[in-house]
């Protein structure tokens, strides 16, 4: 057994103060899958162990800013924290920092985003026994070896609503090597978001600029959030592959966020990925047609027309005030009732999958949960010590080793070896 297996089954020993015998760890196999379970009953195959496994999009330090808490804790609510990380088998994750649209109107985006992305450096500083953060493909693999989560570190939202490019080369310097094009469900002064009106026609001259910039870099250019046309014009305009870090497929979901097939295809013309969402409103046609929100018309303006998210709303709200509001919704995640009929099952997270398999190619397709970013988990999956449900639904469909472990996480760690280290 190689040493990283060797250090990804320690996670599966009892806590300290129990006592059990050896062979009440590994139960007999459930279904024929050779499954080995975790401390809270839970199945890991063999495979999943095995492979190396990165998640493309989890909500980290928005609930460490807001409560003054440690992501090296096990929390009892929420869906993510390293003891739950390991548990789960995850070797890497795309660290993803938030700016949510409650900073935009009093225009404390760019304040948010460097104590965000600071905190996170000392959150990954503290659990230093645990985590590690990897600027390139080479130090995911280095960290692994050591037995630790590898942190990708990556932006959701806006850096700077009016794309100021050096502050986007100080976030390069500051360790973030991925950062989300588009600020949210917000239209910026540089690109479309898909929930909002068309300012730029999908990417602007200074859009195409910072794409270059971030190419120059070796930044990985995110494009969940983005219009159809900006995801479109920014494969095309971008040297290195794009990603979509988490989302649906439209073809499956009409809902605004999810990927057309058109745009899918582009984004793995150039060699890039495509994250699934876990949540059922952009993978379950059941639940959509049950919440049947109301359909808005995209709205487009002529170009050049500034966007309403840069013009600073007058307010009396510091910052300060727009923590204490936000807290209040911290864990970030779903919060309602979903009736059994309207639940999705993995099996249909698993179909989503495979449409995407179909269309552009088991080389282009991974996973992004969107852990603590407010998905409607399916039946099967909790936490992200759940994540081993994953490599079992794959398993019932079918797919062979190689496949499974593509999605798994290689596929990620060949776009950012490509990107970060133009390999």
């Amino acid at each position: 057994m190689k040493r990283r297996d060797v250090i990804k089954s320690l996670s599966l020993l009892p806590i300290a103060g129990s006592v059990l015998p050896i062979q009440s760890l590994f139960p007999t196999p459930v279904d024929g899958n050779n499954l080995p379970f975790s401390p809270q009953n839970k199945p890991m195959p063999d495979l999943h162990r095995n492979s190396f496994v990165m998640d493309g999009h989890i909500h980290v330090m928005t609930r460490e800013l807001l409560l003054k808490t440690d992501i090296g804790q096990r929390y009892p609510d929420g869906t993510v924290d390293l003891p739950r990380a390991k548990e789960g088998g995850v070797d890497a994750m795309f660290f993803s920092v938030y700016t949510p649209e409650n900073y935009y109107p009093g225009r404390f985006e760019t304040k948010n985003t460097f104590r965000v992305v600071n905190l996170a450096l000392d959150q990954i500083n503290k659990n230093n026994s645990m985590i590690e953060l990897a600027l390139t493909a080479s130090d995911i693999e280095r960290i692994n070896k050591k037995g630790k989560i590898a942190a990708f570190l990556d932006l959701e939202g806006g850096f700077d609503l009016n794309g100021d490019i050096n502050l986007l080369r100080a976030l390069y310097r500051l360790g973030v090597r991925s950062l989300q094009l588009p600020a949210h469900n917000t239209s910026t002064a540089f690109i479309d978001a898909c929930s909002d009106i068309s300012y730029c026609g999908g990417v602007n001259d200074l859009g195409k600029k910072i794409i270059t910039e971030m190419n120059s870099l070796g930044m990985v250019i995110n494009i969940a959030h983005a219009s159809n046309d900006a995801i479109l014009q920014t494969a095309e305009a971008s040297k290195h592959p794009v990603i979509y870090s988490h989302g649906g497929f439209y073809n499956i979901v009409q809902h605004p966020r999810c990927i057309t097939d058109e745009a899918a295809k582009a984004v793995a013309s150039k060699g890039g990925v495509i994250g699934v969402q876990f949540g059922s409103l952009f993978n379950n046609p059941k639940y959509w047609a049950w919440k049947n929100p109301h359909a808005t018309t995209k709205t487009t303006v002529p170009k050049g027309t500034t966007p309403a998210s840069i013009v600073p709303i007058a307010t009396m709200e510091t910052i300060e005030d727009v923590d204490r509001i936000l807290a209040l919704e911290v864990p970030l995640n779903f919060k309602g009732t979903i009736p059994d009929e309207y639940w999705m099952h993995i099996d249909q997270l698993a179909k989503v999958i495979d449409y995407g398999v179909n269309l552009v190619g088991e080389d282009h397709m991974a996973l992004g949960s969107d852990f603590d970013g407010g998905p409607e988990l399916p039946h099967e999956i909790k936490d992200i010590s759940d994540f081993p449900q994953m490599t079992i639904a794959m398993q019932k469909l079918g797919y062979n080793d190689q496949r499974i472990k593509k999605i798994l996480g290689l596929n990620w760690l060949r776009v950012i070896r490509q990107v970060t280290e133009g390999g």
